[in-house]
């Protein structure tokens, strides 16, 4: 499941994506149009900076933008940065792999080979998704040529 955090940092970068090229944006000003508490976005949006999505400036006319175009920020890569992995157990993980305690044969274990289809899905979908996507998308208009999702 997608934790408050990923939640709240796609919500930002969409922000960001729709103003891109406009100039920073204030934490301040983030926070209150898509009702996250400040705090918990200032942590969030340093740990974007810190992985390169995100550019910052100080002083008059600061705030934050995204460090590149929104066609160029991948779903996926922002989801791995703020959750970890994307696999739904360790032992399907391609960064974070540990082997399952309880598990007697990996190699033919039916909830690793499920949980290994079910990562290689989400990783296609999140992987080829990119910002501008999501803001396309949530602007209501038809992507059937922009995405194509086939699990």
């Amino acid at each position: 499941m997608l934790s408050n955090k990923a939640k709240y940092g796609l919500h930002a970068l969409m922000n960001l994506a729709e103003k891109y090229a406009q100039g920073p944006v204030l934490i301040a000003d983030l926070a209150r149009e898509e009702k996250i508490p400040k705090k918990f976005l200032e942590l969030i949006l340093l740990d974007l900076k810190n992985h390169g999505i995100l550019a910052s400036k100080k002083g008059k006319g600061g705030g934050y933008h995204l460090a590149r175009h929104p066609s160029e920020v991948i779903v996926g890569q922002v989801i791995r940065i703020l959750d970890g992995p994307l696999a739904p157990v360790s032992c399907v993980s391609q960064t974070a792999y540990e082997a399952c305690k309880e598990c007697k044969d990996e190699h033919h274990c039916g909830i690793r080979l499920v949980m290994r289809d079910v990562r290689e899905a989400m990783a296609k979908i999140l992987d080829h998704t990119s910002l501008e996507d999501m803001v396309v998308k949530s602007k209501g208009l038809d992507l059937a040529t922009i995405l194509n999702y086939q699990i």
